[in-house]
């Protein structure tokens, strides 16, 4: 007897009995639902009700013409510089070593690292800058390979945060709360819109460590699906070995029994997610298909090798090594053109609480070339028209320096008041500067974007309206941006 006829043949009358009370009192509980809505017509629709298209999306969506196809975000873990980065501030220089103004710089928004300290000195960066392009946009020395492609890009300058220590800024970046739990950015798109090639993931996670430092802790609710269906969670992809662990079928296993013993699989799941209705059930079974077909796809797609010799220079020296940013930025290149929807980079070391100026020239050395290799490769390829490219981290630094002060080494506490972003494609507008800061580089005195703003904008790019993709959980409609965000029109052309 196979397990398929064993199974069969364990479903007594009384399982029988009970699946039949169930499915009775769910159809019971659905017309109660049904007419609980037709007497509340004005009741948002649940959108897990909805029909969805070919693409797994749903069939409204998206809800206007979208700029962007797909979303490459290149995540800057740590918290960079600003003013060691993009927010020039020459006139520093001759307040070397001075106290920070606590009217500028209020004690209450250190963190512990530094609320000790009797002294806050103003850290003047170190870093030469220079104006590139034809914008004319002003950059620090270490960044020379994007000041090539700087008349692409969008500088946000006056970015701010609502969190000052590293997990619950990440968190709030990616899933829209510092509270732990909610679905990740990449997770709400891939259920709003689905896929657009069936044989890899709507959503991909890919991860590296910088040269400058030992990273913050990347858990993987950073790119899980919370509350919503598990099927739209990330699928991360390894830095060490095959990106997918069992990838290739095992020593004397050939495709077509792997295709029998999931079909077998299949009749059994099935079996039990029509009778218990967990959507878990479904989400295994619509996995174990997926995985089945990468098995397929992905060999081809990690086939970095077969790159031109051009394209590999472009990204630098560590293009082929796995696990290193510049394969991850090529990676991503390659998972847009197959289809993948939201593409996301994590890139540690930025954490420059002590040296910066020599963490900072690290971690552009590990990233300032491949970054703007990426730019020029979608350009090349008509791709940056719809791709949208977004880097930044969860934070800026202080100007105050942490620690002891010298004229070549001073160090940087976290700073959630005003940092800076960039944007580039699918409609934002190039070769501007958005937003300004203080003299200090403490707080934003024009255009503030708030972390929600961000993400309603990189939804509208999509075609969504951020406050329309909801989800009912715990009695309540969810969002990504919770009950907050405005799309930032002045920034899109």
């Amino acid at each position: 007897m196979t397990p398929l006829d064993q199974f069969v043949s364990q479903q007594t009358r009384r399982a029988w009995l009970e699946q039949s009370t169930l499915g009775l009192a769910a159809i019971a509980l659905g017309s109660l639902v049904n007419a609980d809505d037709q007497l509340n017509n004005n009741r948002p629709v649940r959108l897990s009700s909805r029909p969805r298209n070919s693409a797994g999306g749903f069939a409204d969506l998206p809800h206007f013409a979208p700029k962007a196809k797909r979303v490459i975000y290149l995540f800057q873990s740590g918290g960079p510089a600003q003013m060691d980065l993009f927010d020039y501030k020459p006139q520093l220089a001759e307040r070397f070593g001075q106290e920070v103004p606590k009217s500028v710089y209020p004690d209450e928004r250190k963190t512990t690292m530094t609320s000790g300290q009797t002294s806050f000195p103003v850290a003047p960066s170190t870093v030469q800058f220079a104006r590139h392009g034809q914008s004319g946009i002003w950059l620090s020395e270490p960044q020379r390979h994007l000041a090539k492609v700087i008349d692409d890009v969008c500088v946000i300058k006056s970015m701010h945060t609502d969190a000052i220590n590293h997990d619950p800024a990440a968190t709030l970046f990616q899933t829209g709360s510092v509270i732990a739990g909610r679905p990740s950015m990449g997770s709400w798109v891939s259920y709003g819109l689905g896929s657009d090639n069936a044989n890899l993931p709507a959503f991909v996670a890919l991860t590296s460590n910088g040269s400058a430092k030992a990273g913050q802790p990347l858990y993987d609710r950073l790119w899980a699906a919370g509350f919503l269906p598990g099927r739209f969670q990330g699928v991360k992809f390894r830095g060490q070995g095959d990106p997918i662990l069992d990838l290739y079928n095992p020593s004397g296993i050939t495709r077509e029994q792997r295709r029998r013993m999931l079909d077998s699989l299949y009749r059994l799941n099935n079996q039990q997610a029509t009778r218990f209705q967990d959507p878990a059930i479904s989400t295994r079974i619509a996995q174990y298909e997926l995985a089945f077909r990468m098995q397929m796809s992905v060999p081809e797609l990690i086939d970095i090798k077969s790159e031109s010799k051009n394209v590999l220079d472009m990204y630098g020296p560590q293009a082929t090594q796995v696990g290193k940013y510049a394969y991850n930025c090529l990676l991503a290149r390659r998972l847009a053109e197959r289809g993948v929807r939201f593409i996301q980079l994590y890139h540690r070391g930025w954490d420059a609480h002590g040296n910066t100026p020599r963490q900072i020239r690290s971690q552009c050395r590990d990233t300032d070339q491949p970054t703007a290799a990426l730019l020029t490769d979608l350009k090349q390829r008509g791709m940056l028209d719809d791709t949208l490219v977004v880097w930044g981290g969860e934070f800026g630094r202080t100007i105050y320096c942490q620690g002891k002060l010298t004229k070549q080494v001073y160090g940087r506490d976290h700073h959630p008041n005003c940092f800076t972003y960039w944007m580039a494609g699918a409609g934002v507008r190039p070769g501007i500067t958005y937003g300004e800061t203080d003299d200090y580089s403490v707080n934003v005195t024009e255009n503030p974007v708030h972390v929600h703003d961000l993400q309603a904008t990189i939804l509208h790019q999509l075609g969504i309206d951020h406050q329309r993709l909801t989800y009912r959980f715990q009695g309540r409609d969810y969002r990504l941006t919770d009950v907050h965000g405005k799309v930032v029109q002045d920034i899109l052309a």
